[in-house]
């Protein structure tokens, strides 16, 4: 009777010993296969310089994504139905998934703003409705300060599905504006002036060649667009700069700037 006892304790402990055996290596391999992919996921997202946040977010989401795996596997080799399991982990996340649709979409619209980089902090933009400078980029929402330093919160879903204009995302901007003079002024002489205030700026840039056409002959003016090329951190300051000059430089040299007039004619009525 002993003999038989430990001849079925030996039994028992060589099955389940090479199973636990078994289910340590899955984990100790599953892990070392885990840290492998988080550390590759941190390499390659570094080198395309990705958000340290999204970084740090997305491998940790790896990791234990892979574990998640990796102990289903290991309670597989105890015998354990694990596919109850995965069907249950499987039903929880469909039903979070879709009492959370709002957030997983601004988290996923996060995600490729970060990735793709339509705007950075700092860049000037025009979306989802609201115009401002870009202060945060978070995983779920944008934050934006408006011209007059309002603090606006842009949820990343509306930000990323909307048409984004971002003021920033070139080196340079042309600078379209429109000067109007008397009909009874010189068009050669005040577009010689525009072109010398132009020529007299360093801020304007040589290439492409600044535009000054006659564009329109309005009810009280003649119109000349001008269309320089400056820097876009030069654009609103050359702006404002012009035309106070080609104000004072007509003033100088007499070329009329006219304003809307109207003219009311008067018929006394017969007694």
């Amino acid at each position: 009777m002993p003999e038989f006892d430990v001849q079925q304790l030996t039994e028992i402990m060589s099955i389940w010993g090479l199973k636990v055996i078994g289910a340590i290596a899955i984990l100790i391999i599953g892990r070392l296969v885990a840290g492998s992919v988080r550390k590759g996921l941190r390499r390659v997202m570094g080198v395309r310089n990705v958000d340290p946040s999204l970084v740090g977010f997305v491998t940790t989401i790896a990791y234990w994504g892979i574990m998640a795996f990796v102990f289903i596997a290991a309670l597989a080799k105890f015998g354990i139905q694990t596919a109850s399991v995965v069907a249950m982990l499987g039903a929880a996340g469909f039903a979070v998934g879709m009492a959370m649709q709002g957030t997983l979409a601004n988290f996923a619209s996060g995600v490729m703003i970060m990735v793709f980089r339509p705007f950075k902090t700092g860049d000037f933009i025009d979306a989802a409705g609201v115009k401002g400078s870009v202060k945060e980029i978070s995983i779920f929402s944008t934050t934006l300060a408006t011209p007059d330093n309002v603090r606006i919160i842009v949820p990343n879903g509306k930000l990323y599905g909307d048409i984004i204009r971002n003021f920033n995302g070139y080196e340079t901007r042309r600078v379209d504006m429109t000067v109007g003079i008397g009909y009874g002024s010189s068009m050669d002489k005040a577009m010689e002036i525009v072109a010398g205030l132009l020529a007299a700026d360093p801020r304007v840039l040589p290439e492409p060649a600044p535009t000054v056409a006659v564009a329109e002959l309005a009810d009280s003016s003649v119109n000349i667009v001008v269309r320089p090329w400056v820097a876009a951190g030069d654009y609103w300051n050359f702006y404002f700069d012009f035309h106070k000059a080609v104000k004072e430089a007509f003033d100088a040299a007499g070329v009329e700037i006219p304003f809307p007039q109207r003219t009311v004619h008067m018929q006394r009525a017969e007694a």
